[in-house]
């Protein structure tokens, strides 16, 4: 593989893991902060803005996982596609940890 298609990889990992937090707010129908908000990532979006935040995640990280080659064939691209997937999350759950105390 050629070196920006493991860069694919991680970034696929982290853009589809933020698809979680958003899609399920956003289908539940809880705000949730998104870029949009104000403060951005600070303030609480609605759960429309929150599913159209997912869905726009969603397809960029198809489109980075499709460039990144990830496959069972590639054990490199598994790990650094599901390092780019523990990095966010881990990140993602310090930076929100205190959203509701604001």
């Amino acid at each position: 593989m050629i070196w920006y298609q493991y860069i694919a990889c991680f970034f696929s990992g982290a853009f589809l893991a933020n698809v979680v937090p958003h899609f399920v707010s956003g289908i539940s129908g809880n705000k949730f902060p998104t870029p949009f908000a104000k403060p951005p990532g600070k303030g609480l979006s609605p759960a429309t803005v929150n599913m159209a935040w997912a869905l726009f995640n969603l397809v960029i990280g198809f489109l980075l996982f499709r460039t990144g080659h990830v496959s069972t064939d590639s054990l490199l691209s598994l790990v650094v596609f599901f390092l780019g997937i523990a990095v966010l999350s881990l990140w993602l759950s310090a930076h929100f940890q205190h959203k509701d105390k604001e």
